[in-house]
């Protein structure tokens, strides 16, 4: 997949996962980031534990929405310490 599709999907990915946590995005950059690295997250979830592949668009909206899920979650846990 192309930089810009990663930098689109992960995005969208940052500002949904945003909205469901928390009520709002984390900014441009800060959508971005979150979705990439939920992208990564989600990416490894899907292939190596649960042995299925993402395909096309919206199913890598889909596991970079899942990951980034999980990382603002695990990111509150530890800031609530």
């Amino acid at each position: 997949m192309g930089i810009i599709a990663w930098l689109i999907i992960g995005g969208l990915a940052g500002w949904i996962a945003g909205h469901i946590m928390r009520g709002g995005g984390f900014g441009l950059l800060g959508n971005i980031g979150v979705g990439v690295v939920g992208a990564v997250i989600g990416g490894f979830i899907f292939k190596q534990i649960l042995g299925m592949g993402t395909g096309g668009f919206l199913g890598s909206l889909f596991s970079a929405v899942v990951g980034a899920l999980i990382l603002l979650w695990i990111i509150s846990k530890v800031k609530k310490r």
